[in-house]
């Protein structure tokens, strides 16, 4: 699976707009602290996954990163090309981007 550290996520987020966010934490830890993007919980993304535009990078966030390392593979096993996994999820974010992020 593609993985991205925080620092390097960080980049992208001030390059193009050839990506999107995915979060796939749940809607109580969505609405306590995140970075925008497009917000669905790992346990709806079977359902839901035809929302995201297959022709843009994703990249997958969760609180550590096992979720979204298991929404990536998801999204990969349905044909998305361009999946990447946040390693370390919104936590590290805090840690090392961004330490007015709240950690939980």
């Amino acid at each position: 699976m593609d993985q991205i550290s925080v620092i390097d996520f960080s980049k992208v987020m001030n390059s193009s707009n050839d990506w999107v966010l995915l979060d796939v934490r749940t809607d109580e830890e969505f609405h306590l602290v995140n970075l925008g993007g497009i917000h669905i919980p790992l346990n709806e993304l079977p359902q839901k996954f035809t929302q995201l535009d297959q022709n843009k990078k994703i990249y997958c966030l969760c609180h550590h990163g096992v979720r979204s390392d298991s929404a990536a593979i998801f999204l990969k096993s349905e044909g998305f090309a361009n999946v990447y996994n946040i390693v370390g999820g919104i936590d590290a974010w805090s840690l090392y981007v961004d330490d007015t992020v709240l950690r939980y």
